[in-house]
């Protein structure tokens, strides 16, 4: 979560009058001390201006706006990353992590910068579809990669015997880890995350306060990092489950985010105030930009879903052809100590007397 607590104070303000920047500013803070309340009467000063241009390629991917707190958050992991393989790949030159799993991992940075630093993050209070955009981008993006890179796994491998025996294994297997891993639970946390924050006063507030809106994002992240952690099945967990389970739990998830993509498709009326009070920014009405926030929930979700789901089956076709190789080569082993067997016993009776033999 840690990826996600930024203050979203990087956009452009409505007004170019500098004592009415300082007074917004000030307020800002004040309303984040006191519980971080939005302004109800001005919600857009609240959590960033409206951009004057509307959003197009360039801009939402080119746009970005370094904030300081993430930016050096997600450089800091990264060099993190790089310094963990590098010193595990020095003690053990035989077995190196694998360069795909560090890929994956920088790419899921990459995947989190895009949805916090870019052109994205400057319209997500703006236009609903903008925002759906960026959950993708945590849930079905992000997390995903980051759960191929095993970091567990690499964090077992960095550390010393005596702090793996005394905190990573006990925390490991821990009644709340055991709770939270299990597939069933990690499961329904994640739907249930999606459920009640579109279906909610959290999404709406999540749009005035910058903070609740971090809030959001962290139960986003962390929500689908549970998810998608047994379905990956790289890392070590409390519990495991074979490649056909892994492969309905997946496929369970992607029916649920279709049906959500379907409800907020078929809403009569704009769910969520703050983009109602915007007026239709760029000529968009906020009915329509929602159904096309349902739209690429539906379409992109479904579309990564069944992306990981020929991934799972592909990994259980090598799986299974791992296991008959293996399986032949240890019959072929059986079978060369039967022959030697054999040998050994037809030499002793060689050797025995004749009557012996008799």
């Amino acid at each position: 979560m840690e990826l996600t607590r930024h203050v979203r104070a990087t956009m452009p303000p409505m007004v170019s009058n500098s004592a009415t920047r300082c007074r917004v500013s000030r307020f800002a803070a004040v309303l984040a001390v006191v519980g971080g309340l939005a302004l109800a009467a001005t919600p857009v000063k609240a959590h960033g201006s409206v951009p004057p241009e509307p959003p197009d390629a360039g801009s939402l991917l080119l746009g970005w706006t370094f904030s300081p707190l993430v930016t050096l958050a997600i450089a800091a992991v990264a060099a993190w990353w790089l310094w963990a393989v590098a010193r595990i790949n020095a003690r053990h030159p035989a077995n190196p992590v694998p360069r795909r799993r560090t890929a994956a991992f920088l790419l899921g940075l990459l995947a989190l910068a895009f949805a916090l630093l870019s052109g994205i993050e400057r319209y997500d209070t703006t236009l609903f579809s903008v925002h759906m955009i960026q959950h993708v981008l945590l849930v079905l993006v992000a997390a995903p990669l980051i759960a191929l890179s095993a970091p567990i796994t690499l964090l077992l491998r960095l550390s010393s015997r005596a702090t793996r025996r005394r905190w990573l294994l006990p925390i490991l297997h821990s009644r709340v880890v055991r709770v939270l891993a299990f597939p069933v639970i990690a499961w329904i946390l994640f739907a249930g995350v999606m459920w009640a924050s579109h279906f909610s006063g959290l999404f709406d507030l999540a749009l005035e306060d910058p903070l609740v809106h971090d809030l959001e994002h962290g139960l986003f992240l962390g929500s689908a990092l549970l998810f998608w952690w047994p379905a990956v099945g790289l890392d070590p967990s409390p519990w495991r489950i074979g490649h056909p389970a892994r492969i309905g739990f997946v496929f369970l998830q992607m029916t649920q985010n279709t049906f959500l993509a379907v409800v907020l498709l078929n809403a009569p009326t704009v769910l969520y105030p703050h983009y109602a009070s915007l007026g239709g920014p760029y000529g968009v009405d906020a009915l329509a930009d929602q159904r096309l926030a349902a739209g690429v929930m539906w379409i992109a979700g479904d579309a990564i879903f069944l992306g990981a789901i020929m991934l799972l089956v592909a990994s259980w076709m090598r799986a299974d052809t791992r296991d008959l190789v293996r399986v032949d080569r240890q019959a072929d082993l059986d079978l060369a100590q039967i022959r030697i067997r054999e040998r050994r016993l037809a030499d002793r009776l060689a050797d025995e007397p004749g009557d012996a033999r008799r």
